[in-house]
């Protein structure tokens, strides 16, 4: 039988309501959790650790990237098969695609979490805990990169988002669709992961920030970020990936004092292009600098960024990182 190591960190899987406060907070231990996933031990065999109790919010990449450090050592001992991740939904998707980018193992690593507590009726923790248990014990997981599992659909870690505030099954990857589903205890598979990248590092730059573009901004968000001394910057542009002309000219200032700035669209589908020629517009961007970041959203940029950062601050491996094969 197999042998997969389930590292708890906290989330919404772990709450439930207080009833001096009539809020869920975290208060379930691992083993708790897992004595409600009822008959897994016929599937495999289960080694549980706790690596933290955190809220999604709570979440940070220092975090992360100790997290990934946790799981690479669990990957590296030969008879785990491997390893599934329990986490807040708030900032599953960034955390998934962190360990995705500083994760290089053909076994699987799979993360859940579940959207209602344990006081709630329709618990869906031990289930999505059960779906993701059956994902890592499929040979077919392997070389799949980190998946993300919930409502028994399998998802890549870079393709996938959250995309509604309650529904269980509101991790979707919209361009794409899910790489997978559980069936009957089965893990089956559609297609393989469309892109795979590993960011050698075991160091970030955490002062990375994240400014979205809306109509009418000028560059004030930005220059305050740059007095403050961050090393990259993620702009959420319009569309095809352009913004205010006001916001350019900040972002202008912003390359010439050495800062990385990634260029992704707020559109949820669909990729940054330098299409158009205006101020503010995707060409005029490219040609003074920016970084284009392809279909990334701005979270998850912001997260590739933090690590290439780690890795290097030649602005130019950078910018080999996001756009090599793509521009």
């Amino acid at each position: 039988m197999k042998k997969v190591a389930v590292v708890f960190n906290g989330g919404t899987i772990s709450m439930k309501v207080d009833p001096r406060i009539q809020a869920a907070v975290p208060t379930l231990s691992g083993d708790e959790i897992l004595h409600m996933v009822t008959g897994i031990e016929e599937h495999a065999e289960i080694e549980s650790s706790t690596f933290s109790s955190l809220p999604g919010p709570h979440m940070t990449p220092e975090k992360m990237m100790e997290l990934s450090k946790y799981v690479r050592k669990l990957l590296k001992r030969e008879e785990i098969c491997g390893v599934v991740v329990t986490h807040g939904t708030d900032t599953l998707e960034e955390t998934a695609y962190f360990l995705d980018l500083t994760i290089k193992s053909e076994k699987p690593v799979v993360v859940t979490g579940s959207m209602r507590n344990s006081s709630e009726l329709g618990y869906d923790g031990p289930a999505n805990l059960a779906a993701s248990i059956c994902t890592v014990i499929s040979q077919e997981a392997k070389n799949k990169g980190v998946m993300v599992c919930l409502n028994d659909e399998l998802h890549c870690a870079s393709e996938v988002t959250k995309s509604h505030t309650m529904h269980l099954n509101t991790f979707q990857t919209p361009e794409f669709g899910p790489i997978g589903i559980i069936d009957s205890n089965r893990a089956i598979f559609y297609r393989d992961a469309l892109k795979k990248q590993h960011i050698n590092t075991d160091e970030i730059e955490p002062n990375v920030d994240l400014i979205k573009a809306v109509a009418g901004m000028d560059g004030k968000l930005i220059d305050f970020c740059v007095e403050r001394g961050c090393k990259g910057l993620v702009v959420e542009g319009m569309g095809r990936g352009n913004i205010p002309p006001k916001m350019a000219e900040a972002v202008e200032r912003a390359i010439k004092k050495g800062v990385a700035v990634v260029l992704v669209s707020r559109c949820f589908k669909g990729r940054v292009m330098d299409s158009y020629g205006y101020p503010g517009g995707g060409k005029m961007l490219r040609n003074m600098g920016v970084i284009f970041g392809d279909d990334l959203p701005g979270q998850k940029a912001r997260i590739k960024l933090i690590l290439a950062l780690g890795k290097t601050s030649n602005i130019e491996e950078v910018r080999e990182l996001f756009e090599k094969d793509l521009y």
